[in-house]
């Protein structure tokens, strides 16, 4: 097992409420005079009260292309996974060149050399350090992330890994785009990044004091057929989203028997989990996972305050979920589950242990 030693989350300076962006967005996505009823709708109903961006919102009608929004991710990701990473190195009270390996995943954006080569020298990472940039898992990254530097630690447990995740939602606004997917995804995004820093046994056990839980086990699967529930479709003005409404139904029909059989595979039960780490997709996907696993009330109440205050952050958004629930202190040998879900359709388990 590896130790999470500690997870620090941030989010660019430029914030605004829920109905300031929709007015942005219906601005940029609409024809003009065209009835925007359908848009404030899923605005209103998204339970996001405020939302961080990479940029003004005055700014985004001037991106001329998927260069443009490019660049200005690339720029963008480097300071906040500067901060993100730096932040949590300082919190679990380990140096940069102590860093071993260091994954970083993202999916509204490309750099090659990819952000955490960017980073190395910035933030003093050794030459040496282990680089594994992570593309295409979108929303589920989060948790996988956390399950795959767990796999590199249980076979170097003096090592000592990062997990960095970054996403820049907004800059894959689609502008002219009124379907109902940018139209959601419009409502439920928002831009941040997260640090993860975690320790095999063998250093966590030199370490002054355990900080954080333990990575227990951890579980992947693929539901066949469902490729087109979510992800990117690819063109010249970039990133287009997918989203469709089975997702709610696909986490209905498969999550319960996963966390069931998973759990067990540990001499656990769901009402046994002391803390719920979930990914706040939305509110549909929130209430599927509550009525899937017949959560009892509250179970979520982190999940649903993490969206309401900064949005959906794609992969960032259940790290967030993990510093708060870290922060409000479960029950030393209490257990926790990690769940996220994301294209492929796919779903990640990471069982924790305070």
């Amino acid at each position: 097992m590896s130790r999470i030693a500690a997870v620090h989350g941030v989010l660019p300076p430029h914030r605004y409420a829920q109905d300031e962006i929709a007015d942005a967005f219906a601005e940029l996505c609409l024809p003009a005079g065209a009835d925007r009823s359908l848009l404030d709708r899923f605005h209103a109903g998204a339970g996001v009260g405020h939302r961080h961006l990479s940029l003004p919102l005055d700014r985004y009608g001037k991106i001329d292309g998927f260069g443009t929004a490019n660049d200005l991710f690339v720029e963008t990701a480097v300071e906040l996974g500067a901060e993100a990473v730096s932040g949590a190195l300082e919190a679990a009270g380990i140096a940069p060149d102590e860093v071993d390996m260091i994954m970083c995943t993202s999916v509204t954006g490309l750099a090659v050399p990819s952000l955490e080569a960017r980073l190395a020298g910035r933030l003093g990472l050794r030459p040496d350090v282990k680089r594994i940039p992570v593309f295409g898992l979108g929303c589920v990254a989060g948790a996988a992330g956390i399950a795959r530097i767990d796999d590199y630690l249980r076979g170097w447990p003096d090592h000592v890994a990062v997990l960095l995740s970054v996403e820049l939602c907004s800059l894959t606004l689609q502008r002219d785009d009124a379907s109902v997917a940018n139209l959601v995804a419009g409502a439920l995004f928002g831009d941040g990044a997260a640090a993860v820093v975690a320790c095999g046994d063998g250093r966590a056990a030199r370490a002054a004091a355990p900080r954080g839980p333990r990575v227990v086990a951890s579980r992947s699967r693929l539901y066949p057929g469902s490729e087109r529930a979510m992800g990117w479709d690819v063109g010249d003005t970039g990133f287009r989203v997918v989203l469709d409404a089975s997702v709610p139904d696909l986490v209905r029909t498969h999550l319960a028997g996963d966390v069931e059989r998973f759990l067990a595979g540990h001499g656990l039960t769901p009402g046994e989990v002391a803390a719920w780490v979930c990914h706040p997709g939305g509110p549909k996907v929130i209430e599927a996972v509550t009525e899937a696993l017949r959560l009892p009330p509250g179970a979520l109440d982190v999940t649903r305050r993490s969206l309401a205050e900064v949005g959906n952050l794609s992969s960032a958004s259940v790290l967030h979920v993990l510093r708060d629930t870290i922060a409000l202190g479960p029950p030393p040998g209490g257990a926790g589950l990690v769940i996220a879900m994301g294209p492929g359709f796919c779903s990640e388990l990471v069982l924790l242990r305070w």
